[in-house]
């Protein structure tokens, strides 16, 4: 089991709380789950909100896992969390290490269309890779229900000129794709997205002022 955290700092305190987060991996290992990833706003997102998904071995629910990856982080304001399984990704549990922008967007899919959404997930996502030098690292469905399916698609460009360049589609190849994803787009009822950067990051650190 996977669990997204929204962690909302106090102000310019996103970076000591995150850095406390880090450095707390034994306390939440302790209580027997991992830090998948943390994430820095980049374009969407409050400057002082840090993302996280930490990973459980066993069904947990949202508010033990919350409190295992927050004890004794001083700065934070709120924090929100939502359980989550995976489906077409992640089948392992090894987290992102590379730096680049990272992309959440969530979906709401009517649960009639939820089977044909995974179909053209599992279409489009190699020609997307090999023509972006991009790499879908999950897509996860939300515990939370309501109208519909909801999930999280999360994917990783090398930067932000990759991800303008991912939406202009060149040579016949990469319009197949763009067609696949506009097709699953469209089958959404509510979807949206926003940028990020990976804090956890082991190649190269992101200190640029995003928000």
């Amino acid at each position: 089991m996977y669990v997204h955290h929204r962690i909302s700092a106090s102000p310019r305190q996103w970076d000591s709380v995150s850095e406390m987060i880090v450095a707390q991996r034994r306390t939440l290992a302790a209580a027997g789950g991992s830090l998948y990833g943390l994430w820095r706003s980049q374009i969407g997102r409050p400057r002082d909100e840090v993302t996280a998904i930490t990973v459980w071995p066993d069904a947990i629910d949202t508010a033990g896992a919350e409190a295992a990856l927050l004890q004794g982080v001083a700065g934070v304001v709120a924090a929100t969390s939502e359980g989550m399984t995976p489906t077409l990704r992640p089948d392992a549990a090894g987290p992102p290490t590379r730096q680049g922008n990272y992309a959440f967007r969530w979906f709401v899919t009517p649960q009639e269309n939820w089977d044909e959404f995974l179909t053209l997930c599992a279409e489009a996502w190699p020609g997307f890779e090999s023509a972006y030098d991009s790499q879908v690292i999950g897509l996860w469905r939300c515990a939370r229900t309501g109208d519909g399916v909801r999930s999280l698609l999360l994917t990783r460009r090398p930067d932000l000129a990759m991800w303008e360049r991912s939406k202009i589609p060149q040579g016949a190849a990469e319009v197949a794709v763009r067609d696949t994803l506009n097709r699953r787009y469209d089958l959404c009822s509510w979807t949206v997205v926003y940028t990020t950067t990976l804090l956890t990051a082991t190649d190269t650190a992101d200190r640029s002022r995003w928000a």
